[in-house]
């Protein structure tokens, strides 16, 4: 079984969908299709979305949630963390290795947060 798709939740849908139009420039993911409360990218395996809640209240973080990336080198995660910063996000955790994994986190517009990895 794989993870099919990822939504984040944002109060700024036109903010959120350039912030990660800009921080997937260069890399494999590519929008997909939008509507008028949701805009989709497609990876080779999955997609990832933006979306104004449903249920018309505000987004709201998960407290414990979190989105990781996997990329194909180190460099990628540094770019892509370096990235996020240059578009206003902020840092959770430089890029390090980890473990097995090179990684990065960071929070997006919204808040939500994200990570970027590469596993050695």
């Amino acid at each position: 079984m794989n993870l099919n798709y990822a939504v984040l939740g944002t109060n700024d849908f036109d903010a959120a969908k350039a912030f990660y139009d800009a921080l997937f420039e260069g890399t494999p993911i590519e929008p997909m299709f939008a509507t008028d409360r949701m805009h989709y990218w497609k990876g080779d395996d999955f997609t990832f979305a933006i979306a104004k809640p449903f249920d018309g209240a505000s987004a709201t973080l998960g407290n414990g949630s979190m989105l990781a990336f996997n990329v194909t080198a180190p460099e990628d995660v540094d770019r892509l963390h370096a990235k996020v910063l240059e578009l206003g996000g902020s840092c959770e955790g430089a890029p390090n290795q980890r473990g097995p994994a090179y990684s990065a986190y960071a929070r997006d517009l919204d808040g939500n947060k994200i990570s970027f990895y590469q596993f050695s």
